[in-house]
């Protein structure tokens, strides 16, 4: 019995061998590849209402804008936006093209969004009060958050084709009074976005590019003519929908120069949340990275066109129609979620703003409890330690295991690196080197400092956990309904990073030779 034990022994000790794999990462240190925006992470909030329902679900509940209880935005404010000092959060979505600004004498009725056979996504238009606009930026005003608002682009349009295609020029009065009466208020918006979702072939809805842009150019005008008294404008996005090159093109060519500040796309490669595959997709890497090509595109197309504007993905919930009820809100989603930040970034993306922090099954918070999902720790980790400066990093190794590195937040701390493996049976030992580096124990050398790691894992190992790991430990909120402290182990910085199977790695490496961080 003793000699079976001991083979058992040694045959497990050599399975584990197996699965068991050194990975060396290479640093680009002298020059950054990319630069993001200082509120690189992004969440939405939407208008959405109660009766939103998806594959038999209704998982929005009171998460809208215009049904939103100020006191339930108050303990947003406790927990969900205050963590990171200055959160952008991009108010607006599918129905933003319905919702009217109950301000000047455009408007004579306020009605709530109303089930409707013929209105856009079943329901007829809504309105924002000046009483809820005033409770919502009381509660943004509070926590530092950084705003960006979605203008109904469709007012004074008429639907001329059954497939959805509005024409006529924008009428801009309701969008003028809302806008003044903001300033006049004193509330900070930093960007303006006109429409959701309207380009190409449009979802539901759609404008030409040559009629938009000519749109385009009157609220640029406009936001001038309100803001002239300011020593700083706010930033005119657009055209917040689905990349469609030759839509995108023309739109560019035909709005002209300095019109645009950031061309916004919004990405939704998961396909449908209702998809019983979709909790393979968020590990596959060869299916993520199919996205890259868009990535790519976006970026060709301004360099080409509008080579003074910035890219952003406006909008991205991974899977649409509300996210798949059994993956969005869970550990798994954070393989395709930090992938997702990860690679943006390195294509010169300088925003990424998620779907969404409240509301669906992909929220950051949870719509009933406002509990953090898996997502939200990863995102504020994100916001904490990844600078604006990206560096190349590569490696030969396995493709479950995903790499990319930031100048550090704080310049003293010389880069961070994110480690996410999607492996279920591989474990890594990461050994980071710069490229600079000649000689190859000089890490070693200059790794006598203490490496700073935090190692995210789900509970009890089930990927389909809402219950998040930090080294160890579930993030769950303090007494008080507070985030919970997200400390880092600290590690020898000569030894390897070990990223166990299903785990995701930030690591923080003082010391690295990156004169680009400097």
């Amino acid at each position: 019995m003793g000699l079976r034990i001991l083979l058992l022994s040694i045959l497990v000790t050599r399975f584990s061998l197996v699965f068991a794999e050194d990975v060396t990462v290479t640093v680009q240190g002298v020059t950054s590849i990319a630069t993001t925006d200082d509120n690189f992470v992004c969440a939405t909030l939407d208008w959405w209402p109660e009766g939103k329902c998806d594959y038999g679900q209704c998982p929005w509940g009171k998460a809208g804008i215009l049904n939103l209880f100020i006191t339930l935005c108050r303990e947003i404010n406790f927990y969900g936006i205050t963590a990171f000092r200055s959160l952008r959060i991009r108010i607006g979505g599918s129905m933003q093209d319905q919702v009217i600004y109950k301000v000047g004498k455009s408007v004579k009725k306020c009605n709530n969004f109303e089930k409707s056979t013929t209105g856009l996504f079943g329901f007829k238009d809504g309105c924002l009060t000046m009483e809820r606009w005033d409770q919502i930026n009381s509660l943004l005003g509070q926590t530092g958050a950084v705003v960006t608002f979605g203008l109904n682009a469709l007012f004074g349009k008429k639907k001329v084709t059954k497939d959805g295609l509005y024409r006529g020029h924008w009428n801009s009065r309701n969008a003028h009074d809302f806008i003044k009466y903001t300033n006049s208020k004193g509330y900070k918006i930093d960007s303006w976005e006109l429409g959701n979702e309207l380009c190409g072939s449009g979802v539901s809805a759609r404008i030409e590019p040559d009629q938009y842009a000519k749109d385009v150019i009157v609220l640029k005008k406009l936001l001038k003519k309100l803001h002239r008294n300011s020593t700083t404008q706010p930033q005119l996005l657009a055209p917040g929908g689905f990349f469609d090159e030759k839509w995108f093109s023309t739109f560019l060519q035909k709005s002209g120069p300095n019109v645009v500040d950031g061309i916004t796309h919004h990405i939704y490669n998961l396909g449908a949340g209702v998809d019983p595959d979709l909790i393979f997709k968020v590990q596959d890497p060869l299916f993520l990275d199919q996205v890259t090509q868009t990535y790519k595109d976006v970026q060709t197309t301004l360099n080409k066109f509008s080579p003074w504007a910035s890219a952003w993905v406006g909008e991205s919930g991974g899977a649409y129609n509300s996210g798949g009820k059994d993956v969005s809100h869970t550990f798994a989603n954070s393989f395709w979620y930090l992938d997702q930040l990860g690679m943006t970034s390195t294509f010169d993306h300088k925003v990424f703003c998620r779907q969404s922090l409240i509301g669906g099954n992909y929220g950051f918070l949870n719509t009933t409890t406002f509990v953090p999902n898996p997502d939200y720790y990863g995102a504020l980790l994100w916001h904490r330690l990844m600078g604006k400066r990206v560096l190349s990093t590569t490696h030969h190794g396995s493709p479950y295991l995903r790499a990319y590195s930031h100048c550090s937040k704080t310049k003293s701390a010389g880069i961070t690196v994110l480690l996410i493996n999607m492996s279920n049976s591989t474990s890594f030992d990461v050994f980071v080197e710069s490229d600079l580096n000649l000689y190859p124990n000089q890490l070693e050398v200059e790794g006598g400092n203490q490496r700073e790691e935090y190692h995210l894992t789900p509970k009890d190992g089930n990927i389909q956990s809402d219950v998040l790991l930090l080294n160890g430990s579930p993030l769950v909120l303090t007494k008080t309904s507070d985030i919970p402290p997200l400390n880092p182990i600290h590690v020898d910085g000569s030894s390897p990073i070990k990223v166990a199977p299903d785990s995701i790695v930030f690591a923080t490496i003082r010391g690295f030779e990156a004169p680009a961080c400097a």
